[in-house]
């Protein structure tokens, strides 16, 4: 049995060392993209799996939550509202210098909320977050502690991976809803100001805007982008590289396929409230 599987693998090594470089290239980008599509999938069962959620996980899990969340809701709260400040007064007085000022809201709400918030949140959560633990687990890997962890009895799939998966996954989506309230709410006071007298209409345009596919695809694009910056940056750190060039390599790599997948699902976030 074992001959037989090393005489149908070797010519399979001889075929793939005869392709060269150039010729591997596209097999290395597959294989980059399943180990995506395969890590994914295994977060997918950790988190709906009944095991996971027991006392040790679920305390590891509620602690890294809220370090990774907490920190970051003041400054980029502050952020989004000067954005949106900036931002909505713009096209306000855009509109009113050209009389188009019933549609400024609209504008804003559609700009600002629908597209600009969500990449934003998840842009910050990468930077803040994902791609710091990405490097990290890959020294962790390196140093052995992931190997010690399984020789002692723990899973670092528990343990250590799915709770940087799904920090990263709440802090997005918890960052772009407080940055969309907040962006509604000033949006509103910079047109109407402090006074109630233009809610009805505003409640009213703003159901127009969120009509339920809208609200679908914003949810869903917001679901994605989490997903995306969460779990694209941890595959490079767990998977095994040889040689510094090799793993700065993977790395940027790994960078480029999350920005391709917030790319891809921006154009079709776009395609579906437009077309």
């Amino acid at each position: 049995m074992t001959q037989s599987y090393h005489a149908r693998m070797t010519p399979l090594s001889s075929w793939y060392d005869a392709l060269g470089p150039t010729g591997r290239a596209p097999l290395r980008w597959l294989a980059g993209w399943w180990r995506i599509v395969h890590f994914g999938a295994l977060m997918l069962v950790l988190a709906m799996s009944p095991s996971t959620y027991r006392r040790e996980n679920r305390l590891a899990l509620a602690r890294q939550l809220y370090l990774d969340t907490a920190p970051m809701l003041l400054g980029f709260t502050v952020l989004c509202a000067l954005i949106s400040l900036v931002l909505t007064r713009i096209v306000v007085v855009t509109a009113l210098s050209y009389g188009l000022s019933q549609y400024a809201l609209e504008m804003v709400i559609r700009v600002l909320v629908l597209e600009l918030i969500p990449l934003t949140a998840a842009l910050f959560v990468a930077l803040r977050c994902t791609i710091p633990h990405g490097a990290e687990l890959a020294r962790m890997r390196r140093r052995g502690v992931l190997d010690e962890m399984r020789r002692s009895g723990q899973d670092p799939m528990r343990c250590e991976l799915l709770p940087r998966v799904a920090s990263g996954v709440f802090g997005t989506v918890m960052l772009a809803m407080l940055s969309c309230v907040v962006a509604l709410v000033l949006a509103y006071l910079t047109l109407h100001g402090f006074t109630l007298s233009g809610l009805p209409a505003y409640t009213r345009m703003f159901g127009q805007v969120f009509h339920p596919a809208v609200t679908l695809i914003f949810l869903l694009k917001t679901l994605f982008f989490s997903l995306a910056v969460s779990a694209i940056p941890m595959v490079s750190g767990v998977h095994d590289m040889a040689g510094e060039r090799s793993r700065t390599v993977a790395e940027l790599q790994g960078l480029v396929r999350m920005f391709a997948v917030l790319l891809l699902v921006e154009v079709l976030s776009l395609v579906g409230n437009y077309y």
